[in-house]
C-alpha cells in the first residue's frame, strides 16, 4: 500500500465513521494528507485529518481520531493505528500491505515516478543562453545541469517540454568579440571591455585558416568575415561542450532573426497602436508600471535603435505563437528585474502574465585544497564548464550542481567530488546502485527466482524503511515538478541510498543472499525482490538528473 492508497483508505474510513454517527462527511477534504513521521517510532505514516475536520462536525478531534483508529485497526492492511496528542493518528501498515509498494515499482518499471498531471501542457524551457563570446562559465554550467534536470522532471510528469537556447548573436558584445579576435591574430592586446584567453587566439587563427585574406579585406568586410566565422566557431564549441555534459536542446533560437525577420518592428508597432508605448524624450517607453513593474522601460531608444527589451517582447510572442502554454526562463541572479519586465510585456500584448515564469540562480564557486578556484586554463578570466568536468567528471559535476536549491549560493568542493567516499553524495548514490548490481550478479550462484516472493516476510524495521522510502518517490517527483526544484530528486536519492546502505550493512540479521551452502529461504527471495525494486528507483531517479547508474564502482 503506497501513501496515496493509504490516504484513500483513511478518507473512505472517515466517511463511514462519520456516517455511522450521523455526522456530515461532506466536510472531508478530497485529498487526505498522509506523511511519514520524523520519528519512525511513531509509526509508518501519520495524518492530521481528525484535527482538520473534528470541530467542523462538532466532535473533539481526539475523539474522531480514536474512532478512526478503531475502524482502521480492523483492516487486514493495517497492523496498528494509534492516537497521539490532540488528535494525530499514527498508522503502521501490515507487512504484506506495505509490500504493495514494491509491486507498484515492479509494475511501473522505468515509468515509476512518472505521471500525467502535466499532460497536454506545452512548456518552453529556456536555459543557459550564454553569450557566444566565450566558453560556458560555471554559472551557466549550473543552469545546464539544473535546466536539463528540470526538463526531465517536467516531462516525467507528462509535460511536452521544448528545451530552448537563446543565441545572443546581436548586440555590442558580439562587436567586442569580433574586435578581440582581430586583435589576437594581429598580435595586439584585447580592446577595452574585450575578451581574452587562449580560446580567442585559437578561434582567430581558425578564421584565418578558413579565410586567409580576411585581414586584408576592407574593414566592414573584414569584421563581417570574423563575425560570421568566429561566432559560428564559438557557438559550435558551446554546443559541443553542452552535449558532452549531457545537455541537449530542441531549439537554438537566434536573437538576430527577431530583427532580420521584422518581428521586433511588428511587435513595437502593435504596442504603439494599442497605446502601451508612449513617446518621451525621443524614446518609446513601455507602460510597464501599469502591470507591476517598478519603472517604465525604454523599448526604442532616442537614436531609433531597439533596446534589449524589444527583442524580449518579440521573443515571448514568438514562443507563444509556437504553442507554448508556459514560458520558463532560467537566468542568473543579476537578472532580478527581468520577471516584472517580461510579465508586463506579456500583459501589454494582451496575454496572461502567468504564462511567464522566471527562475533566478545564485552564484557558484569552486574550492580546491581549501582555496577558491578563480581562473580557467583556457578562458583566463572565469572558471568554465570544461574546468569542472576535467576536475571531477560529468556525473559528479552534474549531480553537485543539481542537488542544491538554485536560490542559494553554491560552493563545490572539487576534492570531495573526486573521492570515492560516502561523504561524496554522487558516489553515495551510485554506490548504492552498484552494490545491488553486485548482489544480483552473486545471486546467480544460487537458484533464486524472486518473482512473486512473499513480501510479507519483510518485517524488519530497516526493510520497512526502505519500502516506505520507495513509496515516496512519485510524490517527490510531483513536488519537484510543481516547485521547479529538481534538487528534491537528488536529495531523495540520497535518502534512499542511505536506507539501502543501512539495510545492506546489517549482514548479521538481514542477509540478502544465503551464506555458503546455506539453502535459499523464502526471506532471501523477498529481500532480493526488494533490492531489485530499489535498483529500479535509483535508476529512474538518476535518469531524471542525467546522471549514470554504474554497475561497478
Amino acid at each position: 500500500m503506497n501513501p496515496a492508497a493509504l490516504a484513500s483508505l483513511v478518507r473512505a474510513t472517515a466517511v463511514e465513521v462519520l456516517a455511522d454517527r450521523g455526522l456530515d462527511s461532506t466536510v472531508l477534504p478530497e485529498s487526505v494528507t498522509v506523511e511519514r513521521p520524523r520519528n519512525p517510532e511513531h509509526g509508518d505514516y501519520a495524518t492530521n485529518l481528525a484535527l482538520q475536520v473534528g470541530k467542523r462536525v462538532g466532535v473533539a478531534p481526539r475523539d474522531l481520531a480514536t474512532w478512526l483508529a478503531q475502524a482502521l485497526s480492523a483492516s487486514d492492511q493495517i497492523d496498528e493505528a494509534q492516537v497521539a496528542g490532540p488528535g494525530f493518528l499514527n498508522v503502521r501498515l501490515a507487512a504484506a500491505a506495505q509490500g504493495g509498494i514494491v509491486v507498484d515499482v515492479e509494475t511501473a518499471g522505468a515509468g515509476y515516478g512518472h505521471g500525467t498531471e502535466l499532460g497536454g501542457k506545452h512548456i518552453n524551457l529556456e536555459f543557459v543562453s550564454a553569450n557566444p563570446t566565450g566558453p560556458i562559465h560555471i554559472g551557466g554550467t549550473r543552469w545546464a545541469a539544473v535546466g536539463d534536470a528540470l526538463g526531465r522532471v517536467l516531462a516525467a510528469r507528462g509535460a511536452q517540454v521544448t528545451r530552448e537556447y537563446y543565441f545572443n548573436d546581436a548586440g555590442a558584445q558580439i562587436d567586442r568579440f569580433v574586435q578581440s579576435l582581430i586583435a589576437a591574430v594581429q598580435g595586439e592586446p584585447a580592446p577595452e571591455n574585450g575578451y581574452a584567453g587562449a580560446y580567442i587566439a585559437d578561434i582567430g587563427a581558425e578564421v584565418l585558416k578558413r579565410e586567409p585574406d580576411a585581414l586584408s579585406l576592407p574593414p566592414a568586410e573584414r569584421d563581417e568575415t570574423f563575425r560570421r566565422i568566429g561566432v559560428g566557431l564559438m557557438f559550435d564549441q558551446i554546443k559541443a561542450s553542452l552535449h558532452d555534459f549531457g545537455t541537449d536542446f530542441d531549439v537554438f533560437f537566434h536573437e538576430d532573426s527577431l530583427h532580420t525577420s521584422g518581428a521586433v518592428t511588428r511587435v513595437v508597432e502593435q504596442l504603439k497602436e494599442s497605446g502601451h508605448l508612449y513617446l518621451k524624450d525621443g524614446a518609446w517607453w513601455l507602460r510597464s508600471t501599469d502591470y507591476g513593474d517598478d519603472k517604465d522601460r525604454v523599448v526604442i531608444k532616442s537614436d531609433g535603435q531597439p533596446a534589449y527589451i524589444a527583442g524580449d517582447i518579440a521573443y515571448f510572442e514568438d514562443k507563444r505563437a509556437r504553442g507554448a502554454d508556459l514560458c520558463i526562463y532560467m537566468l542568473g541572479a543579476d537578472h532580478h528585474g527581468y520577471t516584472a519586465r517580461v510579465k508586463a510585456a506579456a500583459a501589454a500584448l494582451g496575454d496572461d502574465p502567468n504564462t511567464v515564469e522566471v527562475l533566478l540562480g545564485q552564484l557558484v564557486s569552486l574550492v580546491k585544497d581549501g582555496k577558491p578556484v578563480r581562473m580557467s586554463k583556457r578562458a583566463g578570466t572565469v572558471v568554465t564548464m570544461e574546468d569542472l568536468v576535467e576536475a571531477v567528471g560529468v556525473d559528479a559535476a552534474r549531480y553537485a550542481l543539481i542537488r542544491s536549491s538554485v536560490d542559494a549560493t553554491l560552493e563545490v568542493d572539487l576534492d570531495l567530488l573526486a573521492q570515492r567516499v560516502r561523504a561524496n553524495p554522487v558516489f553515495y548514490v551510485q554506490y548504492a546502485h552498484a552494490r545491488i548490481c553486485r548482489v544480483v550478479e552473486n545471486s546467480t550462484k544460487f537458484t533464486m527466482d524472486p518473482a512473486g516472493a512473499d513480501l510479507g516476510l519483510l518485517t524488519h524495521e530497516r526493510e520497512g524503511t526502505v519500502i516506505r522510502t520507495l513509496g515516496e518517490f512519485p510524490k517527490v517527483v510531483t513536488t519537484a515538478a510543481e516547485l521547479r526544484e529538481p534538487h528534491r530528486v537528488a536529495r531523495y536519492l540520497e535518502e534512499l541510498a542511505g536506507a539501502l546502505h543501512k539495510w545492506y550493512d546489517d549482514e548479521e540479521n538481514l542477509r540478502i543472499l544465503p551464506r555458503g551452502d546455506e539453502e535459499v529461504a523464502p526471506v532471501h527471495l523477498a529481500r532480493l525482490r526488494l533490492a531489485l525494486a530499489v535498483r529500479q528507483v535509483l535508476v529512474n531517479g538518476l535518469e531524471m538528473l542525467g546522471v549514470s547508474a554504474p554497475e561497478r564502482m
